[in-house]
């Protein structure tokens, strides 16, 4: 009886486990946020998703490689902690745990302002809080309510984004009636395919990649299914195909159909291009599909912060309460405390949307290349210590290691580097690093101040990092 209180129950199926990995990486980034990426670099941007996607299919691999040796909720902080020590493994896991807490923020935000465009007279405050304590009610419930959502919430993505391909399709090539096809006049004939450098290029890269985020989260979710190195193979393999139809495509119909540089158009890319076909409703359809891809971010947000909690209290790392596990096997102090935290922010949001808030979206912003640099670490690190112990247990191997190993290092190091010169991403740079030297400070704090009395250091703990939000 005793240990069914202490572990997470393993109810995430297959189809569970594929929809959060398509749906992870559908998020309202894409919907919205791909109309100023084109902004700025015109038809080229598609360069940036194809770089930024080559980048986030190596790392996926990385970490598929680990997963299939050691499946555990506490995925890439658990790794970190074996290959580089315990200082990485705490570092890492609280930038996650961050960087999430402040997504379901941003998202429970994104998804009142989605709201308030049919009932514009609710205060948008209560609506973020109305959303963010209903999928905090259904992450509570149980895990398998947790992946039931997410399978629902994905499959509407899905068959939105298909439904736009095609349709996409059919008017660059001609096939509907009454709707001229540009051609490539939108990509050729206005400044070239290239009009603003190379360099608008690679602002882009930085920008995709917080797009990209989340694609990690079926290797934390691969901790709670009876199978998971089905799952973890499924999801490995398939992100290749996801990123080039979802992404690449539908960038591909946007910078064809529409002109790249007309800013109305590409306020909301999706609905401009359902405006195209004079479909009636486009914007109420288009509105929805970006509500259901906000709830599954906020859904998805609250499921891997809590999980990354538990793991890291288990660790030692978190405080104690947060593995405790209710008879359903889910971690309710968990889920709560990072409820608490991201409604904590989204009060910010009200009280101080340029200062407090601002900077805690800064803060988190680099975080997704920081937490890929350590993956790739820690993978050049444990691949060569699996090949000595176990090699058996490498069902998924890295390609060509270790040279893709370095090369994508190498990669993401410029990347992060390019952020300092870039106007638009510099306090987003700066403020990220800050957050992780404060975080590994505390690391080390906690350590020294460990030996000579546990309890201070857990009520020290919760204290700073009540400051630290």
């Amino acid at each position: 009886m005793h240990h069914q209180q202490t572990e997470l129950k393993k109810e995430l199926k297959i189809r569970h486990i594929t929809m959060i990995s398509l749906g992870g990486i559908i998020g309202a980034g894409l919907f919205v946020g791909s109309g100023s990426l084109i902004n700025s670099a015109g038809p080229a941007s598609i360069f940036s998703y194809v770089f930024a996607g080559l980048l986030v299919v190596l790392v996926m691999r990385m970490l598929g490689e680990m997963s299939i040796v050691n499946p555990t909720s506490g995925s890439f902080s658990t790794y970190a902690r074996e290959a580089l020590g315990p200082w990485a493994g705490y570092t890492v896991g609280w930038l996650y745990w961050f960087f999430w807490v402040i997504v379901i923020a941003v998202e429970a935000i994104g998804g009142s302002n989605i709201i308030q465009y049919w009932f514009p007279s609710l205060p948008s405050w209560s609506v973020s809080l109305a959303l963010t304590v209903l999928l905090t009610l259904t992450n509570l419930y149980s895990v398998k309510s947790y992946g039931e959502f997410e399978y629902w919430f994905s499959l509407i993505k899905v068959v939105g984004i298909v439904l736009f391909l095609i349709l996409g399709g059919a008017i660059i090539f001609g096939l509907i009636p009454g709707v001229h096809s540009p051609g490539t006049s939108n990509l050729l004939h206005r400044g070239g395919f290239i009009p603003n450098g190379f360099s608008s290029i690679f602002v882009g890269i930085a920008l995709v990649m917080f797009s990209f985020m989340g694609s990690e989260i079926v290797a934390i979710a691969a901790g709670e299914t009876a199978y998971p190195e089905k799952a973890i193979t499924v999801a490995t393999n398939s992100v290749i195909y996801r990123i080039i139809v979802f992404y690449l495509g539908s960038i591909l119909v946007l910078v064809t159909i529409l002109p790249w540089d007309s800013h109305t158009l590409l306020k909301n890319p999706f609905v401009s291009v359902l405006n195209v076909l004079h479909i009636p409703a486009a914007a109420e359809i288009m509105n929805f599909i970006v509500l259901t891809a906000v709830l599954s971010c906020l859904n998805s947000g609250l499921y891997t912060s809590s999980r990354m909690l538990f793991a890291m209290a288990e660790n030692g790392d978190a405080p104690r309460v947060f593995s405790k596990v209710n008879k359903k096997g889910v971690p309710l102090y968990a889920i709560l405390g990072c409820t608490v935290v991201s409604f904590i922010s989204v009060i910010f949001n009200y009280l101080s949307p340029d200062k407090i808030f601002l900077f805690l979206v800064n803060a988190s912003g680099g975080v997704a290349l920081l937490v890929y640099l350590v993956i790739a670490f820690a993978q050049l690190r444990l691949r060569r210590k699996y090949e000595k112990e176990n090699p058996e247990t490498l069902k998924i191997k890295m390609w060509l290691f270790p040279y893709l190993t370095y090369a994508t290092i190498f990669v993401i190091t410029i990347v992060l580097i390019m952020q300092a010169f870039i106007d638009s991403l510099r306090s987003q740079f700066f403020l990220t690093i800050l957050s992780a030297i404060f975080i590994i400070g505390s690391f080390f704090v906690r350590k020294n101040k460990r030996s000579t009395d546990l309890l201070s250091a857990e009520k020290k703990q919760i204290s700073l990092h009540s400051k630290a939000k």
